[in-house]
This record gives structure tokens, C-alpha cells and sequence, in this order.
């Protein structure tokens, strides 16, 4: 068989439970239940770092944070397997959000059409890290200003705090940056004449806050019963310092638009909920028009599409907002793959699967090998259910101090079927979750003195993997030999 177009599409910031078809009724997204109906879904799938630079870092390098050494959303990187596409004949293309630093490199791609996140001040002062994207200039040919934290609710303080993050999109219908998106792929598609195998990466800016659906999506769950947590103070009491920090620092603090509050209300987090699902609805339907443009220039008959996303967001979970903590609703995604003929349909995997798991997956279709230090792991034999494929037991995830999560130098997330532990590096505290008890992760056990011997035994069993790994990747020669130059 043929080399397959590989189509990966990411979001920003999308929960695991947001795809109807995947058990949130609640949920409007026809085209992503086509894709799990007619696809396999991993159900337990875990990203390598609650934040999205770091994140993706991990996916398109196939290894830990620890081995990137990208622990932020401020470091550079670029990938690398993308070169080995290109390399094996395909034609390598970004359109939307890749989160590359610096933002707008190649990146291993024949082509980038970079949209980067909606409320962007960050950089624009500065000269190596200024970028005015595709979206920027798009919406000033127009004559429109972008929305953003410094002209929303102009004027009325207490409004836009009142908001949560969330607002309506006022301006053009197609001017949305999901949209955006969504019509820039399909043209391009269309348009496209290369008889290479594709390597097509389309990455969408939301469902990231700023929340901001068009109206008319937004007026669909206007009366949508979408699940709230239940948050206590004796539940935050148990938390660490440093999420404590967190949650402070998210309050006094106004990233993407988002002015937290300690004072939410069942309401206000109604109304956020319902903003941010009606904006995984238009990126649905974005989905939906894509997969058609696809289908009728014939990319499909030979296609693996997956869909996924960098991380999640707590939406008020645990008192928290948007990422940066290691509970299951950050750091939790979802992850499909379709195939006319490659992949059998209508399949669950429940098993513990980790984001970058995709890039030896990827690789494999593409016929090519899997570099022997990567730390991910081919999906390929739970796709075809393989009686030798070994599910992972453990999933890890990486986080080090930023301008965010302040309180502590880094936090390092170990879990498996049964049990969570987080540790904070220096710290006497951490989290520690019975996960079959507690699936919501509300009673943090690191204290309890009956659970000392257990909490210490995976303690240790972290800090041996994260300091191994550490070690390897320090070890590991970073270019490959090279020729002797000749002597002129």
C-alpha cells in the first residue's frame, strides 16, 4: 500500500470530555462523533506537561520535558520528526497554531500559514520575538481591531472581570481565528496540485481562552445542563502551596483575558462552561468542512486523520482555571484515529496511552523508523490489536516555575490505574489521589500516615524516572557525526 496523507489536527486546550459520542451528551459535535464512531478513541490519553509549549514539544520530539528541556511556554524548540516526513517524500504543511518558539520558524515544514493564540500583547515590544501572524494581517486588510484584554468591555472594569473570559465574538462571522482556520485549510486544500503523500497539521486556537463563541453557536446551549464541580474549602485547604499561588496569581493577575475570581458563582460558571462548548461546536464544525474538502479532492481514500489536543482546562475544577496543575482535567485529551482502510472503527482503548505516543504512530505509517531514544510509543499495535502490544502502566507529566505557576521550581505528575502523586521539587508537601476511591481527585491523602510507606515508594520510583531520564537525554549526543569539511 501507497504512503498515507497523514492529517493531525490539535486544539488548544480541549477537555476529554467534550465529544458527545465519547460520553458528554451535553456536547454538539456531530464531525468529531463521525470520527470516533467510524475510528478508534483512547479514552485515557495524557499530555507530557499542562502547558502548551511544553506540550507539543513532547509530541513533535517524541520525549519527556525532561529530555526537551522544554519546560515553558518561553523556550525555544522546533520539531524534529517533521524532517523525517518531508525527508520520506511528503509535503509537509502547518496551517494554524503550532506553538514553534520563535513562532514563525520552518520548523521541518515546506509550508506554515502561523495563527497563534487570540490575545497575543506578549513579545510585540520585543525584536526577536515581535510576529504579526496570518489571523493579525488578515483581520488589518479588513480594517478590524483584534479583540483583546485591552479593548474588551472598554471602559466598564467591573464587566469584564464579571466575565470570566468569556465573551461573544462581535466581529466578522469569518474573522473568528477558528474560523479562520477552518477556511484557510479548505482553501488550501482545494487548491493544492503537489502529487506527494501530505503531511497536513492543522492546529486551531481554541477552544484556549478568550472564550468566544459566535452568538448563534453560543445560543445552542443556552439551556444546555453541562456538569459543574463541586468545590469546598476544605477541598482547597488540602491543596499545596503552590496551587494556592496559582489560584492567587490567576485572580490578581489577567492572562488571556481571563480575570479569575475566589467568588464564582454556579452561574458564572454555567456561563463559562457554555461559551467554551459552544466554541469546541464551531471548531467541530470547521472539522466537518475539512474532512469534506479532504473527501473530494480523494485524500481520504488513503488517510490516518487524528485529532487531539495539547491539554486540557479545569474550567473551575479543584478552583482552578485554565492549566498549569496535574489533575485529570488538565491533563487529560482527546485522542481519535480514522482511517477508510487502516484503522478499524467504532473501537474504545481505555488503556493509559501519553500525547506523544502519536509520533512513533505517525512514523510507522510513514513507513519509517522510530529513532531509538524516543520515550514515546507506537499505537500501531492497539490500533490493529496486537496480541504482543503492552500498554503502558504509568503516565508522567512535567512542569517548572514560569510567569504563572510561581510557587514551586518544578512539579512532576506520576499516575496510574489506581493511584496519582504529584511532587514539588524541595517541598515537604504534594498530592496523593486513590484514584478508585477518589476518581475525582478531591481528598488529597499526601499526609495520612497509614499511606506514608506507599507514598514514598512511588516517590521514589518518580524521581529515579525523571533524574534517568534526565541523565540519558544529557548524555545523548545532540547532531549526528559529521564529515571531515575538505581542506582547500
Amino acid at each position: 500500500m501507497s504512503l498515507p496523507n497523514i492529517i493531525l489536527i490539535i486544539t488548544d486546550q480541549q477537555r476529554a470530555d467534550t465529544v458527545a459520542a465519547l460520553g458528554a451528551p451535553w456536547m454538539h459535535t456531530p464531525h468529531l462523533d463521525r470520527l470516533a464512531r467510524e475510528g478508534t478513541a483512547f479514552t485515557q490519553c495524557f499530555v507530557t506537561s499542562p502547558v502548551c509549549v511544553a506540550s507539543r514539544a513532547s509530541l513533535f520530539t517524541g520525549k519527556y520535558p525532561h529530555s526537551t528541556h522544554v519546560f515553558t511556554n518561553f523556550e525555544p524548540w522546533q520539531p524534529t520528526w517533521v524532517s523525517s516526513l518531508a525527508a520520506q517524500g511528503y509535503h509537509c504543511v502547518n496551517i494554524g497554531k503550532m506553538h514553534i518558539n520563535p513562532y514563525d520558524a520552518a520548523g521541518g515544514f515546506h509550508q506554515r500559514f502561523v495563527v497563534e493564540n487570540k490575545d497575543r500583547p506578549l513579545f510585540l515590544e520585543e525584536r526577536d520575538r515581535a510576529i504579526y501572524d496570518e489571523w493579525d494581517k488578515a483581520l488589518r486588510v479588513r480594517g478590524l481591531t483584534k479583540p483583546s484584554r485591552f479593548n474588551r468591555y472598554e471602559g466598564d472594569p467591573d464587566g469584564y472581570k464579571r466575565a470570566l473570559g468569556a465573551f461573544a465574538w462581535h466581529l466578522d462571522a469569518d474573522m473568528h481565528p477558528d474560523n479562520f482556520v477552518g477556511n484557510t485549510a479548505c482553501w488550501w486544500i482545494e487548491d493544492r496540485k503537489c502529487p506527494d503523500p501530505l503531511f497536513l497539521q492543522i492546529g486551531f486556537p481554541g477552544p484556549h481562552p478568550p472564550y468566544d463563541p459566535l452568538p448563534e453557536w453560543l445560543d445552542r446551549y443556552a439551556e444546555a445542563d453541562i456538569p459543574l464541580p463541586e468545590v469546598s474549602d476544605s477541598e482547597l485547604q488540602r491543596q499545596p502551596r503552590a496551587l494556592k499561588m496559582l489560584r492567587e496569581n490567576m485572580t490578581r493577575l489577567n492572562f488571556d483575558s481571563v480575570n479569575w475570581r475566589t467568588d464564582i458563582s454556579r452561574e458564572d460558571l454555567l456561563r463559562l462552561r457554555r461559551h467554551y462548548a459552544a466554541n469546541v461546536s464551531m471548531i467541530d464544525a470547521q472539522v466537518g468542512r475539512i474532512m469534506a474538502a479532504l473527501d473530494a479532492k480523494g485524500y481520504l481514500d488513503n488517510a490516518i486523520v487524528i485529532f487531539t489536543s495539547d491539554h486540557a482546562d479545569a474550567l473551575g475544577d479543584h478552583g482552578h482555571i485554565q492549566k498549569w496543575t496535574m489533575y485529570d482535567t488538565v491533563l487529560r485529551v482527546p485522542l481519535v484515529f480514522w482511517s477508510k482502510e487502516r484503522i478499524p472503527g467504532g473501537r474504545r482503548r481505555d488503556e493509559l496511552v501519553q500525547l506523544i505516543d502519536i509520533a512513533p504512530t505517525i512514523l510507522e505509517a510513514a513507513d519509517l523508523p522510530v529513532p531509538p531514544d524516543f520515550e514515546a510509543r507506537s499505537l500501531w499495535g492497539a490500533l490493529e490489536e496486537r496480541a504482543d502490544y503492552v500498554p503502558r502502566d504509568v503516565v508522567y507529566s512535567e512542569v517548572a516555575r514560569d510567569h504563572v505557576q510561581t510557587g514551586a521550581e518544578f512539579i512532576v505528575m506520576r499516575r496510574c490505574r489506581d493511584w496519582k502523586l504529584v511532587v514539588y521539587l524541595g517541598e515537604e508537601e504534594g498530592e496523593l489521589y486513590d484514584l478508585k476511591a477518589d476518581p475525582d481527585e478531591k481528598y488529597n491523602l499526601w499526609h495520612k500516615p497509614e499511606l506514608r510507606d506507599l507514598r514514598d515508594r512511588m516517590v521514589g520510583e518518580t524521581l529515579r524516572w525523571s533524574v534517568a531520564g534526565s541523565l540519558k537525554a544529557h548524555r545523548r549526543p545532540t547532531r549526528a557525526p559529521q564529515k571531515p569539511m575538505p581542506v582547500s
